[in-house]
């Protein structure tokens, strides 16, 4: 695919990793093909794809921008997705160490974090019901969308953006925050 972009457009100058993979099952059931898949998919298709992009960009010379989507799962142990919260939390820290190594380069990398967001792969694990109930108590009161994802994509790929990087950018309605409590519990 890389190839391909610099075949078309003569260079590579922007980068968005941005993939994902997730089995939720408590750690002590989880079976271990879908851990190696977690990890092959989420950390390492990551990894692949930065360093690729790094490669191609130092070759370049010319600076250029490498942003990573991770998720909320990096900061916070959710139940059910031990090898899917190892995998973030590892390109959390792949993207600090190669800011610190590319900086020289002016090759930005940074992080996107995203809470819940209401996507079709979020949609596979909850009820509508389950999705209601749960989004009405993040603090935002509502689940997040992927276009919005996509404008702090655009702007980590600014030239507004320019001096930033080894940064992680948290977009999740206050969900880190605190949910809020139940409603029962509010309206008392």
């Amino acid at each position: 695919m890389g190839e391909a972009v610099v075949a078309r457009f003569g260079k590579l100058d922007i980068a968005v990793a941005n993939a994902a993979y997730s089995v939720r099952q408590p750690v002590v059931e989880a079976r271990w093909e879908d851990v190696e898949r977690t990890i092959a998919v989420t950390q390492l298709g990551v990894f692949h794809t930065c360093q690729f992009t790094a490669q191609r960009m130092v070759k370049q010379g010319h600076g250029g921008t490498i942003i990573i989507i991770s998720s909320i799962h990096a900061e916070f142990p959710f139940a059910t997705s031990g090898a899917y919260n190892m995998a973030k939390a590892a390109i959390n820290h792949l993207a600090r160490t190669m800011a610190g190594e590319l900086a020289r380069h002016h090759i930005n990398v940074n992080v996107i974090n995203p809470g819940w967001i209401d996507t079709p792969g979020e949609r596979k694990h909850s009820t509508e019901e389950d999705l209601s109930k749960g989004s009405r108590r993040i603090p935002w009161g509502r689940m997040g969308a992927s276009h919005e994802i996509g404008r702090c994509v655009v702007f980590l790929a600014s030239d507004d953006a320019d001096y930033i990087t080894g940064s992680s950018l948290r977009v999740d309605g206050g969900y880190m925050l605190g949910m809020t409590l139940p409603e029962t519990a509010l309206e008392e």
